[in-house]
């Protein structure tokens, strides 16, 4: 889609997707790395829920389903996302959990909406490498009595093997049942740096980090 290429000069420009030698969640060294943390002021917020929105509205069938952003930096994914769903006309409720309990006040885990019984919950996280972030939120969100996870919304797909050879998007698929939609992938990534004639060494890096930890496709 159109918002793909614009959506790699964004995090690039906010520092988001950077490039060198770092670690994932999963173990894996990588050339490539995205922080969601960077993005720091109202503006880059604003423009980041955009790119949500557009895939929300591309590729969610329930216009009324609720966004669950997982702490921490599924929060602000999640706020910016319903604001930028807002901005559009489409108010949706949303929420977030909290690292610890609270024990006093209101307590409880989660803080915002409180989806009920057949409301359908869609996750808006920041990446997928290996899954375990998403399969952590699936153990959270059991707790809600007849949740139903439908989808869930990542910045990149890394196409990556999960716990098995194939993806972690088509293991949780399997495992849960519910599609994962990418903004962009990591294919995207490197044409997108062949394309604007990238240090060929660093497109090497991505072409054999992707050999050696990347899915079998079905």
């Amino acid at each position: 889609m159109s918002y793909k290429r614009e959506f790699i000069e964004f995090l690039m420009d906010a520092n988001v997707l950077q490039f060198g030698k770092f670690i994932t969640k999963s173990g894996r060294e990588t050339p490539y790395f995205f922080n969601a943390g960077k993005i720091r002021t109202g503006k880059q917020i604003c423009e980041m829920g955009k790119f949500y929105a557009a895939v929300y509205n591309e590729k969610i069938a329930n216009k009324n389903s609720v966004l669950y952003g997982p702490a921490y930096k599924g929060i602000s994914i999640a706020v910016s996302a319903s604001v930028a769903l807002a901005n559009e006309g489409l108010d949706l409720p949303f929420f977030f959990n909290r690292k610890e309990v609270k024990d006093h006040g209101e307590g409880g885990i989660f803080v915002g909406y409180q989806p009920t019984k057949g409301e359908e919950i869609v996750i808006v996280e920041d990446v997928i490498t290996a899954g375990t972030a998403i399969r952590e939120s699936m153990d959270i969100l059991s707790t809600i009595k007849d949740s139903k996870v439908t989808a869930a919304i990542v910045m990149v797909d890394r196409m990556e093997r999960g716990q098995n050879e194939i993806s972690a998007i088509q293991e949780i698929k399997e495992t849960y049942g519910f599609p994962v939609y990418p903004i962009i992938t990591v294919l995207d990534i490197i044409a997108y740096l062949e394309e604007t004639g990238a240090d060929p060494a660093l497109i090497a890096d991505m072409h054999a980090y992707l050999a050696k930890y990347g899915a079998k496709q079905n």
